[in-house]
């Protein structure tokens, strides 16, 4: 699935390092990649909410102890509880929504489509956070959008209703950013961390005897493994962030493109068609392009400040 922990154009980290940042970039969405296809070979037996579950009960076990070191709750005090359980509601549901969506689609295709969450992002940040757009950006979204086209591409023989549950949770994504967005500066990073890990395992806990399947000793110790390597790619991000710029370190979160694609094959043995990797150059113009033009506004910005 996307990830994008930090937003393009933001203030320039003290100390930044750009090429070890890029390259905890670079590894990071990989680790996120083998996730997702350990996720799509998971999926073929256990339910889609059994997995997400497994993930975010090994997510909590590993944050918890960091986050309670010396006997301490204060760091479960928020001032925006329902701003902190809507960004995990969005963070589950595009967990949920993506796992559900490797079931039918190849993973390369699935990530793809995924990556319309930016469009998402800029529509919501209108309606919801009041924020202006420039002509320039919403040409790049909508460039982006029609590489999303490319890669669906609504009409054609081979068009499946399964494409748009990886639309589902590009919105869902978005949406958690927007409140992330929203909360203040005052909440800190364990903080909404832990608010997430803890709402999506109390909602998945409450689901999970509707969608549960007794898993076999090796479903369960691959259901550590996603665990495991995803709150190694949730690390290695946040490193990455605070060493390097947000608008520098974007476009190398489309790496994770090549990532799925290459796991695809290995794993799966799937090979994406021409347009589909039409779409994907598409899309990543588009990404590529809308962090430039947030990386000449903050320079701007700080220019300005000067």
């Amino acid at each position: 699935m996307p990830i994008q922990p930090a937003q393009p154009g933001g203030p320039a980290p003290n100390g930044t390092e750009p090429m070890r940042a890029i390259l905890l970039v670079v590894l990071g969405v990989a680790f996120l990649s083998c996730s997702d296809a350990t996720a799509k070979y998971l999926a073929r037996t256990l339910p889609p909410v059994e997995i997400v579950w497994l993930r975010y009960l090994v997510f909590t076990a590993l944050v918890m102890p960091l986050a309670l070191r010396g006997g301490s709750l204060r760091v479960l005090k928020t001032t925006r509880p329902g701003l902190q359980v809507l960004r995990g509601l969005g963070m589950l549901g595009s967990a949920l929504f993506f796992i559900m969506a490797m079931q039918h689609l190849p993973l390369a295709e699935a990530a793809a489509i995924s990556f319309v969450s930016p469009a998402f992002v800029t529509v919501l940040s209108i309606l919801l956070l009041g924020e202006t757009v420039g002509i320039r950006r919403w040409a790049a979204l909508l460039v982006g959008l029609a590489g999303v086209t490319i890669v669906i591409r609504p009409g054609a023989d081979g068009f499946q209703p399964a494409v748009l549950l990886p639309v589902l949770t590009a919105f869902c994504w978005a949406l958690g950013l927007v409140a992330t967005r929203r909360m203040t500066v005052q909440e800190s990073p364990l903080t909404t961390m832990v608010w997430s890990a803890l709402t999506g395992l109390i909602v998945l806990t409450a689901l999970l005897p509707l969608h549960a399947a007794w898993p076999t000793p090796w479903e369960m110790l691959l259901g550590v493994f996603i665990g495991l390597v995803y709150t190694a790619a949730q690390w290695l991000l946040i490193l990455a962030y605070r060493q390097g710029e947000a608008s520098v370190l974007a476009p190398f979160t489309y790496v994770q493109l090549i990532w799925s694609t290459a796991l695809g094959f290995l794993v799966f043995g799937a090979v994406p068609d021409h347009w589909t990797f039409v779409g994907m150059g598409v899309i990543i113009a588009s990404g590529v392009y809308t962090a430039h033009r947030e990386r000449l506004r903050a320079r701007e910005r700080r220019l300005a400040a000067a």
